[in-house]
């Protein structure tokens, strides 16, 4: 199991959508709640965003890699989380 990195805003509309399917896939099924996530707001924790290369949120990380950045689809952040169990 990976872990995955999210890095949001909270004014941002598209981290809240992001945020409302996360919670969707973490209420599907009880494996998706094993996964370590980490959810950093980059304006809360500058110095930790500025060490991760990326410029829209949300954007997600799989361990250290970029699986995706900007506005975001259901589909999308379920494929990361299934990404992140394998």
């Amino acid at each position: 199991m990976k872990k995955i990195t999210m890095f949001t805003m909270e004014s941002c509309p598209y981290c809240k959508n992001a945020r409302k399917w996360m919670n969707e896939v973490l209420e599907s099924d009880v494996k998706y709640t094993e996964i370590p996530l980490t959810i950093i707001d980059e304006v809360e924790e500058p110095d930790v965003a500025a060490k991760f290369d990326y410029y829209f949120v949300p954007t997600y990380y799989i361990d250290d890699e970029k699986v995706h950045e900007g506005a975001a689809s259901f589909e999308i952040v379920k494929k990361v989380f299934d990404d992140a169990l394998v």
